[in-house]
């Protein structure tokens, strides 16, 4: 029985469960089979909750994602991608990370002011800023909220270098701003590409643009001087892994200067969401396809040693590594991205007072 035949599968939802929050005592249950709790069950619409948040950057230093700084917008994410790290995010917030991640949307719309406070501080010197490190920044409702668009305008207020991450068109909206950061050479955009067949697509990211459109945007990009990176990511191996040949040469024909990866990892609660969702949408390689992930890290489906989280190792991902390496020798030699430009940086946004 395929997913969307499958009368317990929610129809556009990643997760098809809510997991418990550890960080709760007290959870709900469905405690009569009748129905009285059914609307505990119910699919229900996005919610939006308001955050005012008193800084909006983060930095990482962790071994692998040495002073990495980032900022996002949205807590939460409605594209709904099953194996998302983020969902784990969501339950500091009092919410599940399972239903809860894709309906209870968290958005702070100060996120320029601080952004614009974070550069005026007295000691400040720039370094590159990712949008997002978490949750996508175009999610749908940022083409109605516009919070990433704000901070977009300050970047380039401030001529602050900028690296975008995105699997959604809505950022061919902004494409005034972005050029005009490109110009600069201030910006680098990456576009996630999961899979081309739009089958598994629908299964793994419910909510999210076709590859088609994902490709699109990366031409549009390129033919306008953007700097854009394909991300093959996650790569799930049994359902996408023999994909990432196609995915780079399809970026690559459409200008994409570089290409990354990482190997799925199901860390806290992803791990429960996944091998749930996988028995229900492909029940006839589930099995196959949670040992070869656990063999990618360490007998586990969680992994949080550093180093080998995001890239594995042993046989299945040595052999990812390596169809990665001939694919990027291949269709992307001679090509990379530039580098950003951090002398540009005006202090108070220099005498600039209007976006261009």
């Amino acid at each position: 029985m395929s997913h969307q035949e499958n009368p317990e599968f929610f129809k556009g939802r990643g997760a098809q469960i809510n997991t418990d929050n550890k960080f709760l005592k007290r959870k709900y249950v469905l405690d009569h089979i009748e129905g009285l709790d059914e609307a505990l069950l119910e699919n229900t619409t996005t919610q939006l909750f308001i955050e005012t948040p008193k800084k909006i950057v983060s930095e990482s230093n962790s071994p692998d994602l040495s002073h990495m700084y980032s900022i996002n917008p949205y807590q939460g994410c409605e594209h709904g991608c099953i194996y998302c790290y983020a969902r784990n995010t969501h339950e500091y917030f009092g919410f599940s990370a399972g239903l809860d991640f894709e309906r209870k949307l968290i958005v702070k719309p100060n996120a320029a002011e601080l952004l614009e406070k974070y550069f005026n501080k007295k000691n400040y010197k720039p370094v590159a800023i990712l949008l997002s490190g978490n949750t996508d920044c175009y999610q749908p409702i940022e083409r109605k909220l516009k919070v990433t668009r704000s901070l977009l305008e300050v970047f380039l207020k401030y001529r602050n270098p900028v690296s975008i991450i995105t699997k959604n068109n809505v950022i061919l909206r902004d494409m005034d701003i972005i050029t005009e950061l490109a110009k600069l050479n201030l910006v680098h955009v990456n576009v996630s590409i999961t899979s081309l067949n739009e089958s598994l697509r629908q299964k793994l990211e419910p909510r999210t643009v076709t590859a088609t459109g994902r490709l699109g945007i990366i031409q549009k990009m390129s033919e306008k001087g953007v700097p854009v990176r394909v991300m093959a990511a996650p790569i799930i191996p049994g359902l996408n892994s023999n994909e990432i040949p196609d995915i780079i040469k399809a970026a690559a024909d459409r200008g994409a200067l570089a290409a990354g990866f990482t190997i799925v990892r199901l860390n806290g609660s992803i791990g429960e969401i996944f091998t749930d969702w996988v028995h229900k949408a492909f029940p006839d390689r589930a099995d196959k396809v949670l040992n070869m992930i656990r063999e990618c890290h360490g007998g586990n489906l969680n992994d949080s040693e550093f180093g080998r989280r995001m890239s594995g190792e042993g046989a299945v991902a040595n052999s990812i590594h390596q169809l990665f390496r001939m694919a990027c020798n291949r269709f992307l030699s001679n090509r990379e991205m530039p580098m950003h430009d951090y002398s540009l940086f005006a202090p108070k946004g220099g005498k600039q007072t209007s976006m261009f």
